[in-house]
């Protein structure tokens, strides 16, 4: 269906090595991460944080997809995600992603948003992709 890219690049090796991440859009270009971007809070991105961008981002979309296929046309979604990145077996591993969904969708019952918003988790590519656990914490307000 589609077909997307980015690419890494990485000079020098380890803690002192530093990358750069840049994407086919252009939205990163040359972005830059390595050791400190990742664990020590220097400036810069990390596979973390763009895995996280991507699963809200995904999410997101399709919850809202869902609303709309549901017959509802008017809503605001904002999705907070939190990927957790663990030691594991001498190395490391994505253990978690926490998505948090706050929304305002007049006239739905708190049941079938929640049922919409499970779905939603459940069917995402970035979930179906993420080999972790997923969890969902949603609140519907007004």
């Amino acid at each position: 269906m589609t077909t997307n890219s980015a690419s890494a690049r990485y000079s020098g090796l380890g803690k002192e090595g530093k990358g750069a991440i840049t994407t086919r859009s252009g939205v990163l270009s040359d972005q830059p991460y390595g050791f400190g971007t990742r664990f020590e809070g220097q400036p810069g991105t990390n596979p973390e944080e763009l895995i996280a961008a991507a699963h809200a981002a995904c999410f997101t979309m399709a919850t809202s997809f869902a609303l709309a296929k549901a017959g509802f046309s008017d809503g605001t979604l904002d999705t907070q995600c939190t990927i957790t990145l663990d030691s594991a077996d001498g190395g490391f591993a994505v253990t978690k992603s926490a998505l948090t969904l706050k929304a305002s969708v007049p006239g739905i019952s708190a049941e079938d948003f929640a049922k919409l918003a499970d779905e939603a988790k459940a069917g995402c590519p970035i979930s179906k992709l993420l080999n972790c656990e997923i969890t969902l914490e949603k609140s519907l307000e007004g």
